[in-house]
């Protein structure tokens, strides 16, 4: 939790108790269904909370914005930036019904009316997104064809819409094989733990 405030400061009391007690539940939850590695369970404000948290660092989603978090999983990225932006709409997706128990669980004992969880695969949710995030679902050449045509056309934050996309180690073989532009943030650039050493923000937009 030091950690959090340290590099996001504008973080407030109410928000820094919602992760607090968002560990807990998924403590809880993880003894009866495997929705986070066992073993990231005691670094769960690092390894889970942390990493969402990067994306601030390179977009502060404005208010009214529609943000699809791909692949979910447990609820990373989207759950931890539902709490940071209240008053941004998130979807968050899976296609293993389990993981959307526990999401939904979550939300609904945290009181995040800003979320939804969705169960279905990626490529078959309809609607339209300023942001689409996700963890290292799939290789990027393999993801992109699934939310490509998802994104808003319209942008206006600081940076275009697109996916936002958490990925470590060499990505090279990868971004050369995309049809689209990409940026890539190093995280040690914001957060120099060595846990982000290797990891990084991939930016692919039109």
């Amino acid at each position: 939790m030091e950690s959090i405030k340290n590099y996001f400061p504008q973080l407030d009391d109410a928000q820094l108790e919602t992760f607090a007690a968002m560990h807990k539940l998924y403590r809880e939850w993880n003894e009866y269904i495997n929705v986070i590695s066992r073993k990231d369970m005691d670094y769960f404000m690092q390894r889970h909370v942390l990493h969402a948290l990067s994306i601030m660092k390179i977009v502060s989603f404005r208010p009214g914005a529609d943000v699809m978090d791909a692949g979910t999983g447990g609820g990373f990225p989207g759950m931890p930036l539902a709490v940071c932006f209240p008053e941004v709409r998130f979807t968050l997706v899976d296609s293993v019904g389990k993981k959307i128990k526990v999401i939904k669980d979550v939300i609904a004992q945290l009181g995040l009316s800003n979320v939804t969880a969705v169960r279905c695969r990626v490529e078959d949710i309809s609607g339209r997104y300023d942001f689409i995030t996700s963890r290292a679902v799939k290789p990027l050449p393999v993801f992109y064809p699934w939310v490509k045509d998802k994104l808003k056309k319209r942008s206006r934050h600081e940076i275009p819409n697109g996916i936002l996309y958490l990925k470590g180690g060499d990505l090279q073989n990868e971004l050369d094989a995309l049809p689209c532009k990409h940026h890539v943030y190093p995280i040690a650039d914001f957060i120099p733990d060595p846990f982000f050493e290797t990891k990084k923000i991939v930016h692919l937009f039109h």
